[in-house]
């Protein structure tokens, strides 16, 4: 059995040898992960600026166009998040691996919308659709801990990888 399970590849888990290799070696691996941590900045400062003019009542332009900018990086980053996942998994969206947060995405991206609708159709008030800025800042928020966790499963995962194959190589 030792024998066979030397030249056995195991791949149990997100990726599998050839689709790490591709998210090794593309460039959309790094932008990635620029984007990620710009947009998190981005909705932090976001945060502040809103929760400034719920409470004050002050710098209303300013977190109107926060929340504009925010959605803008964040279609940014889900192009280039569909780009990536075609690089590694040869599908646009919905690998099998991050099934579940592409689907949670699409909700983040339909509330962010709602928003730049509501700016377009003027038919809330700011206060309004400072809320539902929130709502979709809320969403984000559990979309980024999806991807977070993904991220520490997959290093989790390499590192016990690594350590069955030099198990089984000793």
């Amino acid at each position: 059995m030792n024998e066979v399970a030397s030249t056995t590849v195991i791949s149990a888990g997100l990726y599998t040898p050839a689709e790490r290799i591709r998210r090794d070696n593309t460039i959309w691996t790094p932008v990635q992960g620029f984007l990620a941590a710009f947009q998190f900045i981005v909705f932090a400062v976001s945060v502040c600026l809103i929760t400034r003019f719920l409470v004050t009542g002050e710098g209303e332009m300013l977190a109107v166009w926060s929340v504009v900018f925010k959605t803008l990086v964040l279609y940014t980053i889900m192009v280039t998040g569909s780009i990536w996942e075609k690089v590694v998994f040869d599908k646009w969206l919905f690998a099998k691996s991050f099934f579940w947060e592409d689907v949670f995405s699409f909700l983040v991206l339909a509330l962010h919308t709602a928003y730049l609708w509501s700016l377009y159709e003027g038919d809330m008030s700011r206060r309004e659709q400072m809320w539902l800025a929130l709502a979709a800042y809320a969403a984000y928020a559990v979309n980024a801990a999806q991807f977070l966790l993904k991220l520490k499963a997959a290093r989790i995962q390499e590192r016990a990888t690594i350590a069955l194959h030099k198990e089984l190589a000793a």
